[in-house]
């Protein structure tokens, strides 16, 4: 979860047209994503690893000039010292690969730096908004497997893959095993929201695990049942899929607590961490409207007509 994203305020609806950029074909750009030759031993115990059952489209390998298989969706503002290295790692995902980074606010070299790294660059002057980034560029995904990540943080392509693997095995929502800091004498809000909601949707298994966190996959399937749009708000994507009855699993942990940058607060407070939490509230929300009042627990013995 980029906390560049506090500075920003959601508008699902932003009507600006992007400017798309094309990929340009650097010598220099592509040696990022080129891997040392292995030796034959090391070739031999990789076919002998648990990829080998996956099918030959989700390995890595060269480029693939059909339809993608994998879309890669990268929002970003402002993040030209890393978003080189994410392209790179992400789009080792995959040989049926597209990268779409959706720069949105951005003053630095972002933009420019992403095309050249060979991903197809969606452009917006101005801030869309925490997480409409996800939406927008979910709208211009052509796989039949969608996974996010952010472009602050280097995800190593080992780790990312994970995620790719799941969906395309039949999981429908992907979902970062971490779940945050919890042996603390007082945990943080988001923490909380987290968990709660998990609990309340019957899902006690998920402990912390959210689609707020980074990474995480979708299936095509997934994206069709809740819209596109929907996943501006992360917590109300992942209530959704849960009351669809859609796969939801975490499959695999990368520890991005320890990943993030640790930005500045305002007068004391996370303006990110408040945006969070309403968005829990919002799929509260959902529940009780989809599940009753009491969002399908029971009263108990109560009997409530005596006293009114």
């Amino acid at each position: 979860m980029s906390m560049k994203s506090a500075k920003r305020t959601r508008s699902p609806r932003h009507k600006a047209a992007p400017v798309r950029r094309t990929p340009a074909k650097s010598t220099a750009l592509r040696t990022l994503s080129r891997r040392p030759r292995q030796s034959g031993a090391k070739r031999a115990a990789k076919s002998r690893s648990p990829h080998a059952s996956v099918p030959a489209d989700l390995l890595t390998g060269a480029p693939d000039e059909r339809e993608p298989l994998v879309s890669v969706i990268i929002p970003a503002m402002n993040e030209e010292s890393t978003i080189a290295k994410v392209i790179a790692e992400a789009r080792r995902t995959a040989a049926r690969c597209e990268v779409i980074v959706v720069v949105n606010g951005s003053s630095d070299r972002t933009a420019d730096i992403a095309a050249a790294s060979g991903a197809r660059v969606l452009v917006y002057p101005e801030p869309l908004g925490h997480d409409v980034g996800r939406s927008v560029g979910a709208g211009a995904a052509k796989g039949d497997i969608l996974l996010f990540t952010d472009g602050d943080i280097v995800i190593s392509a080992k780790r990312l893959f994970p995620f790719v693997k799941a969906v395309g095995s039949g999981v429908d929502v992907a979902l970062n095993r971490y779940s945050g800091a919890v042996k603390k004498r007082r945990p943080h809000p988001v923490v909380l929201s987290k968990h709660t909601l998990n609990l309340l949707l019957g899902r006690p298994d998920l402990r912390g695990c959210s689609m707020t966190t980074v990474p995480h996959a979708l299936s095509r399937k997934a994206l069709e049942t809740l819209g596109g749009e929907i996943l501006s708000c992360p917590p109300a994507a992942q209530a959704r899929a849960v009351l669809h009855g859609l796969r939801v699993e975490a499959v695999h942990l990368v520890p991005v607590g320890r990943m993030n940058v640790i930005r500045r607060k305002r007068g004391g407070r996370d303006p990110l961490a408040d945006i969070v939490v309403s968005d829990h509230l919002q799929a509260a929300a959902i529940m009780l409207e989809r599940l009753g009042e009491r969002a399908g627990y029971s009263d108990g013995s109560r009997r409530r007509e005596m006293v009114r």
